[in-house]
């Protein structure tokens, strides 16, 4: 395979990711506070053996997170929380911390708050939180204070990244952070309520569509560069 056809290849590489990340997006366009996916391309240079000679070829180096806000909806659950501006809700995996905006919590059987995977919520110093049982209204002011029966039993913490420490998403809603996190300034908890997936159904679709397009044409190029090659090679053996 000559030049053109590593160029395709890479370009089919980068697209055949692209398609993945987009996939994933639709399918977790009503997953609780989930936030979409994208893929950064970038170019390289690759020298040839001649004087002079190059070839630029692109490559999916990472993935990047869109933090816009998504949608809160109502559902007056008592353990339903949403997070509206900054901040992500603390909570212990087994791995250890993990920041997360999905905010549908309920009771274990201990009366620890945990998440759907039974990961309790951490308040802003790092313990779980208890709510008892008999407890008859459970309450949340703005700040995160948790109250039972109008008794502050906890204040749940809003943490993001510091400064210079990056965000790695570990699954669908979970992140790790690969230093220190810190307290947020802008961001307020509701009850309630839960954030909504902030994919566009409409424009990740289109998105697909614009991939899958892509990645045909650069099918049919590789095709075409492969029957080239072996139309090279059996003209040069008839004429031998």
């Amino acid at each position: 395979m000559d030049v053109a056809g590593y160029v395709a290849l890479t370009r089919q590489s980068g697209l055949d990711k692209e398609l993945q990340t987009v996939a994933n997006n639709i399918a977790n366009i009503s997953t609780t506070g989930y936030r979409r996916e994208g893929v950064i391309f970038a170019e390289m240079v690759q020298a040839l053996p001649m004087e002079g000679g190059s070839v630029a070829m692109t490559e999916a180096r990472g993935r990047y997170t869109d933090t816009l806000q998504g949608a809160l909806v109502e559902t007056r659950g008592t353990f339903d929380f949403a997070i509206e501006g900054e901040g992500y809700f603390t909570v212990l995996t087994p791995a250890g911390e993990r920041l997360t905006r999905a905010g549908a919590f309920t009771r274990d059987a201990d009366g620890q708050v945990v998440n759907t995977d039974g990961h309790p919520l951490l308040d802003e110093g790092g313990g779980a939180i208890l709510v008892p049982f008999e407890a008859r209204s459970i309450g949340l002011g703005p700040d995160g204070t948790l109250s039972a029966d109008d008794r502050p039993i906890a204040r749940i913490g809003l943490m993001t990244a510091a400064e210079g420490t990056e965000l790695y998403r570990e699954s669908g809603v979970l992140f790790r952070a690969d230093g220190e996190t810190v307290p947020v300034e802008f961001g307020r908890i509701v009850q309630g309520f839960l954030e909504q997936s902030n994919v566009n159904p409409v424009s990740e679709l289109a998105r697909m569509i614009e991939v899958q397009r892509a990645y045909e044409y650069g099918q049919k190029l590789v095709d075409q560069e492969d029957e080239r090659i072996a139309q090279t090679v059996r003209v040069l053996g008839q004429a031998s």
